[in-house]
């Protein structure tokens, strides 16, 4: 396809503002130029205009640059009209083609961590999920990373509920105590993504991605799960690789910065 004709001097504009976006804060004349690989007097030129337009603002003791007001509303223009769920789904395909498993996503509803979407593998093993189903935070991959990442004053109570009945029913595939449960999560964090081998399903495993927001919020994990035989459930394996680069790209799609 023929490439269409730009305004070339916008294109390079724009350096400057990505420069500033991705600093980790305001920055002098010198570097930011040298951040977007020109000359201090044409960054200035080009930050002149973007002062004008509110792009852009100057601090008058240090005299250092940052994004304006103006950035500001357009990026939280951008923020609400994302759909996460929607860029997610939109993804799983290509997810799909590299870890060749069944993917799932899940949101916080009313009762806990829930299935929205279902993306079946054409390998796929047959399992007694559905959408709309609650999966337990202890026993599932997808719960796990939930209660790695969510509100606590919301995880807390159901977390306790939960380890009450796994000790009811003398459960062996969870941790036995709130301690030993904080050390469960405390690694899910560690490798970002939450894993679990032979628990909640007889001879499946899964793990379950977090996808986080501008305010640092999880707004979904995204599941991937299959028979113990074909699925690689090492850490850094070729399941657990895939999904954490996606979620973390889908993060920063939705303005996450960590």
């Amino acid at each position: 396809m023929k490439e269409r004709v730009g305004i070339q001097s916008v294109e390079v504009g724009f350096t400057l503002l990505n420069a500033l976006g991705r600093a980790s804060g305001p920055l002098m004349l010198r570097d930011l130029a040298a951040a977007a690989g020109m000359s201090a007097a044409k960054a200035h030129r080009y930050l002149v205009s973007f002062q004008r337009l509110a792009l852009v603002v100057q601090d008058p003791a240090s005299t250092r640059y940052d994004l304006g007001p103006g950035s500001l509303q357009l990026g939280l223009a951008a923020l609400s009209r994302l759909d996460a769920v929607k860029l997610a789904r939109e993804r799983l395909p290509a997810l799909m083609a590299q870890v060749e498993h069944t993917l799932a996503i899940a949101v916080w509803g009313n009762h806990g961590p829930t299935i929205v979407h279902w993306e079946e593998s054409p390998h796929a093993i047959t399992v007694n999920l559905r959408l709309g189903d609650v999966m337990p935070l202890l026993t599932s991959a997808t719960g796990r990373c939930f209660a790695a990442w969510h509100a606590q004053e919301a995880i807390g109570p159901l977390l306790r509920d939960e380890l009450a009945r796994a000790r009811r029913q003398g459960l062996r595939e969870v941790p036995a105590t709130m301690a030993e449960v904080e050390r469960m999560l405390q690694e899910v964090r560690e490798h970002r993504i939450a894993r679990v081998v032979d628990v909640l399903l007889p001879g499946v495993s899964g793990f379950c991605a977090p996808v986080f927001d501008a305010d640092s919020h999880l707004v979904l994990g995204i599941l991937a799960m299959g028979p113990n035989g074909s699925f690689d459930t090492d850490w850094n394996g070729a399941v657990a690789r895939p999904m954490r680069t996606e979620a973390a790209r889908l993060s920063q799609e939705l303005g996450y910065r960590p």
